[in-house]
């Protein structure tokens, strides 16, 4: 893989997970890592692992679907590591469950930080991204959203979910269109089925349908949907990975 070295990258939802994962990643690579979440402590382990291997890592305690703390992150990474190459839009939630009787809160909530809390990041990042992929090291940018295969395949059970990852999908590809010319990539990962904290959030008779479901698949790690954002942000100016969707080799669906 290339090198990141003299880029910036600043990853959503870095304390746990796919975050925390694609933040160390891409900190091997050579970038500077600005870690952008809600729980400090989980922020400075993260940054302390990131630093004892040699690298940089910058910790910003916010929450993404507020606005103005969606500009601050951005501003402050700007500010603390002087620029930004790589956004990585990972902040989501994944709340399942029928749509009768469902609590309103719940989609509320997944609107907010799936929805809301990427296109608030995008929006900030975009000058800096632009601006990155006009100078070196590497004269092109990355914006990388997390969605997932619930953006591809609809199913009872998750229409909200559903719902805001094919907003996730549908935004990425508009977005490419008006940027790409500009050497800015706008790159669009969907994992199935991964072993993180994710699913933990549900209520626990939704616990019990997603365990049920998945019965003997093995899972995917987190390691492996970061391998795979670390493989897009790396190749050459003139590739661009506009899409991937990753499964468990067990998953049918």
């Amino acid at each position: 893989m290339g090198s990141l070295e003299g880029t910036v990258a600043l990853v959503t939802g870095a304390s746990s997970g796919i975050g925390e994962a694609a933040a160390l990643a891409l900190a091997e690579r050579g970038a500077a890592v600005a870690l952008a979440a809600r729980r400090t402590h989980r922020l400075e382990g993260l940054a302390k692992r990131i630093e004892d291997g040699g690298g940089r890592a910058l910790v910003i305690v916010a929450d993404v679907t507020d606005r103005a703390q969606a500009d601050d992150v951005v501003a402050r990474t700007v500010a603390g590591l002087g620029r930004l190459d790589t956004l990585v839009n990972n902040a989501g939630v994944m709340l399942l469950g029928p749509v009768v009787g469902a609590p309103v809160d719940e989609w509320e909530r997944m609107v907010s930080i799936n929805v809301m809390g990427l296109l608030y990041c995008a929006r900030a990042a975009l000058p800096h991204l632009l601006q990155a992929a006009e100078s070196g090291p590497r004269n092109v940018a990355d914006m990388v959203n997390i969605s997932s295969v619930a953006g591809r395949v609809a199913r009872g059970g998750s229409a909200v979910y559903n719902a805001t990852k094919h907003a996730v999908g549908a935004f990425s590809e508009a977005l490419r269109q008006e940027i790409t010319g500009r050497f800015v990539r706008v790159s669009l990962v969907e994992p199935g089925a991964t072993e993180t904290e994710l699913a933990t959030h549900n209520r626990p008779e939704v616990l019990d349908t997603i365990k049920a479901r998945f019965e003997g698949v093995e899972r995917l790690r987190a390691e492996d949907i970061a391998d795979t954002i670390a493989y897009i942000v790396t190749r050459p100016r003139y590739v661009a990975v506009n899409e991937m969707l990753i499964r468990p080799t067990q998953q049918q669906g």
